[in-house]
């Protein structure tokens, strides 16, 4: 498949400022609203305080700077830095207050995230690349944080600082300020020439920093493959294609970014040619004072930083717009269904049988993987799903544990419709053990109970001893504390087998599922193996995938699937007899043994 058919995402057309997006992040903002009003009643504080600076210093020029009074100018001075200290100090703690509310913000929207990914069905996870799942929860809410403190409340105080140094101007002198104010329409029309384009741009980054944090999430996972068959070179090839495309979207948004800044700095210079243009004449007739033209001068600049900043406002709001995009995209995903809650109904208390009636799924459209499978597994009973690579065996584990939903159909467990049965329940009484066991970073102690408070470290010791696997761990370095390490890189294959059984023993499961636990283990621990799995299976409804059929010759009995339909069904002898399907299996894997 081509990089880039695999990691790009679409660019959409939006709205610049995106009232629906806003309208979803302002639920996480309402609890902090104490916070937030604070930091709002201090903008028109430091605005003031702000606008108060120059007037200060008209009064120095207009009572004191001729008559060369000292004292005078001092007084001016002294206040002059009071009014700067008290600017500064209402300035941190609005800034502060902002920031602060962003990050407790940020903080619940990425732990609610990542709930909702958790919940998330298996085929979401099929289709989407983990490094584009893992942008969303960082780079793109990292991105938020921007606008909580240089994005939306500072476009605030700059429109609270923009109004009042325009009513001041026209209170002072509004003919002069009338005339000024004739360059300011330049802005909003090169702002708004501008707008589209920089949405598209930081869209465009988005989509490619997503693509770069997917494709390195899948090299360096899989770096042995990558390094046994060399293909470093192949895979340096696609960085630097998806690397250039990613300097090539910020190019873009450099050059929008930086012709902008530069034009509206032009714009306000032109609005301060204006001041001294037209000031001068109303200078001579005595309308305005030389403090006056020091005001208008001051002010003006001070009303264009907001708007040459304007360029770096937008570069905020529009990728903080497009993550939010992507951000919300993820919560619209839909969650696995997960029956109904709280009915106290537990699969511990009521009969373990299960029953596949005209069972339908596929994966994809018209491409059907299970067709009209129809069987039962009493309660206690023990049987083996067997075929060949792609007959469907572990597309019923899935629907049994509801990792997909069937499409037509019915499967009943403890008498039951499975759709309803709570997933956190069905899942604590249904424990699968899978044929490629994960462990994760921590202790031996810590894979068994996957820090489940219920389960003690006694009980999870004694599961280890039944299966056989504290031989292994006792010889370990600490033991139960041995790290592990990264997927358990640490320990072997079969070391890992015999953890999964003890993870699952431990949880006391009522029906079991075992994915050929013995295919991928050395002869010498096999054995061992299987003398775990039939502790496993003892008092237990349990069904087992079976590759090797060797391994299956004790189960009540044994399903035999081929092309997702159910061709045979008996016990090892029987099926033996009839010379069909399972007869012509044994017979092959026989052959190769020899």
């Amino acid at each position: 498949m081509p990089i880039e058919d695999f990691h790009e995402e679409e660019v959409l057309e939006g709205k610049a400022y995106d009232a629906h997006l806003v309208r979803r992040v302002w639920k996480y903002i309402v609890p902090h609203r104490r916070i937030v009003i604070r930091s709002i009643l201090l903008l028109p504080v430091v605005a003031a305080l702000q606008i108060l600076q120059p007037f200060v210093v008209k009064e120095g020029i207009d009572r004191y700077f001729h008559e060369g009074s000292s004292l005078g100018l001092s007084l001016i001075a002294a206040l002059f830095f009071v009014v700067l200290m008290a600017k500064v100090v209402a300035e941190y703690f609005q800034l502060y207050l902002m920031a602060l509310t962003g990050q407790r913000c940020l903080s619940d929207l990425r732990l609610d995230l990542f709930q909702h990914v958790q919940r998330l069905p298996t085929s979401f996870f099929d289709r989407t690349p983990v490094g584009r799942t893992m942008t969303r929860l960082t780079n793109d809410i990292e991105v938020l944080s921007e606008m909580f403190t240089s994005g939306v409340v500072a476009l605030v105080g700059d429109f609270v600082k923009l109004v009042a140094i325009f009513v001041v101007m026209l209170v002072v002198q509004w003919k002069l300020t009338l005339v000024t104010f004739t360059a300011v329409p330049l802005v909003w029309v090169v702002a708004d020439l501008f707008r589209k384009k920089m949405r598209q741009a930081y869209r465009l980054i988005r989509s490619k920093i997503a693509r770069i944090n997917a494709f390195l999430q899948e090299s360096i996972t899989g770096m042995k493959i990558v390094q046994l068959f060399a293909r470093e070179k192949k895979n340096l090839g696609y960085f630097q294609q998806i690397n250039e495309d990613y300097r090539q979207a910020n190019r873009m948004s450099i050059q929008f970014d930086a012709l902008l800044f530069s034009l509206v700095e032009m714009i306000g210079r032109f609005a301060i040619a204006m001041i001294l243009w037209y000031g001068s004449g109303l200078h001579q007739k005595g309308w305005v004072t030389l403090g006056t033209l020091y005001l208008f001068i001051d002010l003006m600049q001070q009303f264009f930083v907001p708007l040459r900043d304007l360029s770096a406002k937008y570069a905020v709001l529009q990728s903080a717009m497009a993550s939010l995009e992507r951000v919300f995209g993820l919560f619209d995903e839909k969650v696995a269904m997960g029956g109904t809650p709280g009915d106290g109904l537990a699969l511990r208390t009521v009969p373990t049988g299960i029953t596949f009636k005209d069972v339908g799924f596929s994966y994809r459209p018209n491409q059907p993987v299970l067709k009209n499978i129809s069987f039962e597994v009493r309660s206690g009973e023990r049987v083996a799903l067997v075929g060949a690579t792609g007959a469907g065996k572990s597309s019923i584990i899935k629907l049994l544990v509801r990792l997909y939903d069937y499409k037509s159909g019915e499967i009943r467990m403890g008498g039951r419709e499975l759709r309803s049965w709570p997933l956190e329940e069905l899942r604590r009484e249904v424990v699968v053990v899978p044929q490629d066991v994960y462990l994760f970073s921590g202790s031996i102690l810590e894979n068994i109970t996957l820090g489940d408070p219920l389960i003690s470290a006694e009980k999870a010791k004694e599961a280890a001893r039944v299966v056989d696997a504290e031989r292994f761990i006792l010889n370990l370095p600490y033991g139960y504390d041995y790290e592990v390490g990264e997927r358990g890189a640490t320990l072997s294959v079969g070391q890992k087998q015999l953890l999964s059984f003890a993870r699952a023993l431990v949880r006391d499961p009522k029906v079991l599922i075992l994915d050929e636990a013995t295919s991928s283990v050395s002869p010498d621990i096999e054995e061992l193996v299987r003398q775990g799995i039939h502790r496993l299976m003892e008092r237990r409804t349990t069904l087992v995938i079976a590759h090797r059929l060797s391994t299956i010759r004790d189960v009540d009995r044994i399903i035999v699937l081929h092309h997702g339909e159910v061709r045979e069904m008996g016990t090892h002898e029987e099926l033996l007899a009839l010379k069909g399907i399972y007869a012509r299996l044994y017979e092959l894997q026989y052959q190769l043994q020899e």
